[in-house]
C-alpha cells in the first residue's frame, strides 16, 4: 500500500479542479489531483463535453498566473456584449432590447467563451508541464481522518496521503463535504435546462444574447464559427417536463421551435451537436472549511447558469486560497488561513447564490403583469448609466469604481448532467441516456463535468 504525502490534495478534476492544480503547482506547492473519471480531452471521443464555459473578465488574471491563458486565449472567443431581450408579450418577438457593452468598463471584453473539451485538453497540458503536480485519473477520494498537522486522506485504490491541506472540488454531491459532515441548503426550482450547439444564418458578432419570455432565459453565447457558419452555444431553461419533451423532438421539429424560442435574434437555429439536459437548482454549503480542509466550486455553491456567474465563482475561491497560501506558506492549511478563507468566500458566495436564486425565479415568471414588471425593470437598470455600470462591475466580480486592466479574481460553474442525447439515426429525435446520478443531498458519487457557464 503506498504512502506518500503532499502540500495540498485536490479531489475533483473537472474545469475548477484542473485550474486549482495548475496555479498551486506554478506558485511552486506540491500538488495531488485526483478524480475517479479520466479527462475526455478530444471532441470526437465518446463521452465528451461539448459544452462551453465562460470566464469572464477577472478570471483571466488567475488563468494566467496559473500558466493557462496562454494555451487557452488562441481558441477563445471574446464576449464583447451582453444583450438582454424580452420577448414576454403575447407573441414571441423581442419587445425590449438592451445592449451592455463592455467598453462602457474599459478596453476589454466582458470575457471569453471556450469549449468545455478543449478546456480539459489544455489544462492537462498544463499540469504535464508542472512538476510539483501528480495528476492521477482514475483515481478518486475515498475516506479521511483530519489530525491537527495534516488531513490523513484514503484514496480508492488504497493509497494513503497525508496533505496540510485538502480542497473538496468534487461536484455538487461532493464526497469531500459528506466526509466532512458539512450540510448543504438546496433550493429547486422545478427546471431543467437542454443544452445544444447551433448554427445560425446571422454573425454572433460576440454578442452574448440572453432572451426572456418564461420558464426561464434561452441564452446564446458566441463560439468560433462550425463549418463555415456562425456558431453559438445555448443553454434553454424550462419547466423539467418541457425540457424532457423539447429534448426528444425530432431534429426538425425542435430546431424550428427553439428558433421561435430566440425570438429569431440569430435567424433560423440549426443543430451542431448532440442536446445535453440537466437540472437546475441551487445550493450552498452550511460552511465551507472543516478540520485541514476547503471546500471549493460546486462542492460548496451551486447557482442554475445565469450571468456565467458558477466557474467564475469557482475560480475566485481558488484565487482566494492562492492568495492566503502564498502569504503565509507556513501556515498552509492551519485553522487561521482555512478561517479566513471563510470570512472572505463564504459572505459573497451567500450573496451571490441569493442573488442569482431572485433572478432566476424573475425570469421564470408566466405571468403577463410579471413579464411586463420585469421588461419595465430592464429598461429602468439600463437607462441609467452610473446603475447599469455598477451592475457591470458586480457581475464581474469588481469592486465598484475599480476596472484595473488586470483585475484580482472574483466571482463564476458546474452541474453533471444526468443525461445526454443524442439523435436517432433513424428518426432524428433525441434518446436520452443516464449520464450521472442524481441526488438530494452528499453522496459518494463524484463530479468532474463542469456546468457551462454560458447564460
Amino acid at each position: 500500500m503506498e504512502r506518500t504525502e503532499t502540500d495540498i490534495l485536490i479531489a475533483g478534476g473537472g474545469v475548477a479542479g484542473l485550474s486549482a492544480a495548475a496555479a498551486f503547482g506554478a506558485a511552486g506547492f506540491r500538488v495531488m489531483l485526483v478524480d475517479p473519471a479520466p479527462p475526455v480531452t478530444e471532441a470526437t471521443a465518446e463521452g465528451a463535453d461539448l459544452r462551453s464555459t465562460a470566464f469572464l473578465q477577472p478570471a483571466r488574471a488567475f488563468l494566467t498566473e496559473a500558466g493557462l491563458w496562454p494555451r487557452l486565449a488562441p481558441h477563445a472567443t471574446a464576449l464583447q456584449v451582453m444583450r438582454i431581450v424580452d420577448a414576454g408579450g403575447a407573441q414571441p418577438v423581442p419587445r425590449i432590447r438592451r445592449d451592455f457593452e463592455a467598453r462602457d468598463l474599459g478596453d476589454q471584453p466582458f470575457g471569453w467563451n471556450l469549449p468545455n473539451w478543449l478546456l480539459r485538453r489544455e489544462m492537462v497540458a498544463r499540469l504535464a508541464e508542472l512538476p510539483d503536480v501528480d495528476f492521477r485519473p482514475g483515481t478518486g477520494f475515498a475516506g479521511l481522518v483530519a489530525r491537527e498537522e495534516a488531513a490523513l486522506v484514503r484514496l480508492s485504490d488504497g493509497t494513503r496521503v497525508a496533505a496540510r491541506l485538502l480542497i473538496g472540488a468534487d461536484g455538487r454531491e461532493s464526497a469531500v463535504r459528506a466526509a466532512l459532515g458539512i450540510g448543504a441548503r438546496t433550493m429547486r426550482y422545478g427546471q431543467k435546462a437542454v443544452v445544444f450547439c447551433v448554427t445560425h444564418d446571422q454573425p454572433h458578432e460576440n454578442v452574448s444574447t440572453e432572451v426572456h419570455r418564461r420558464g426561464g432565459p434561452f441564452t446564446l453565447v458566441p463560439l468560433p464559427d462550425h463549418k463555415g457558419r456562425p456558431c453559438s452555444a445555448v443553454v434553454w431553461m424550462e419547466a423539467g417536463p418541457e425540457v424532457m419533451r423539447l429534448a426528444r423532438l425530432p431534429v426538425a421539429e425542435f430546431e424550428a421551435i427553439a428558433t421561435e424560442r430566440s425570438a429569431g435574434v440569430q435567424g433560423a437555429l440549426r443543430l451542431a451537436g448532440p442536446r445535453q439536459v440537466w437540472p437546475i437548482i441551487s445550493r450552498i454549503a452550511d460552511r465551507m472549511t472543516g478540520p485541514r480542509a476547503a471546500l471549493m466550486a460546486e462542492a460548496a455553491h451551486v447557482v442554475p447558469p445565469i450571468g456565467a456567474q458558477g466557474l467564475n465563482m469557482s475560480l475566485a475561491d481558488a484565487a482566494c486560497l492562492l492568495d492566503l497560501a502564498r502569504a503565509r506558506p507556513e501556515g498552509l492549511g492551519d485553522q487561521a488561513m482555512l478561517d479566513r478563507y471563510a470570512q472572505r468566500r463564504h459572505p459573497e458566495v451567500m450573496l451571490r447564490v441569493a442573488g442569482i436564486d431572485a433572478l432566476n425565479r424573475m425570469s421564470m415568471g408566466g405571468n403577463p403583469a410579471l413579464r411586463a414588471l420585469r421588461a419595465a425593470g430592464i429598461g429602468a437598470l439600463h437607462g441609467a448609466t452610473p446603475v447599469r455600470r455598477g451592475l457591470m462591475r458586480l457581475g464581474l466580480g469588481m469592486r465598484a469604481g475599480f476596472t484595473p486592466p488586470l483585475p484580482v479574481p472574483a466571482g463564476g460553474a458546474g452541474c453533471t448532467p444526468p443525461y445526454i442525447l443524442r439523435a436517432d439515426p433513424q428518426t432524428g429525435a433525441g434518446r436520452p441516456s443516464v449520464h450521472a446520478r442524481q441526488s438530494t443531498r452528499s453522496s459518494t458519487a463524484f463530479s468532474r463535468a463542469s456546468v457551462p457557464s454560458t447564460s
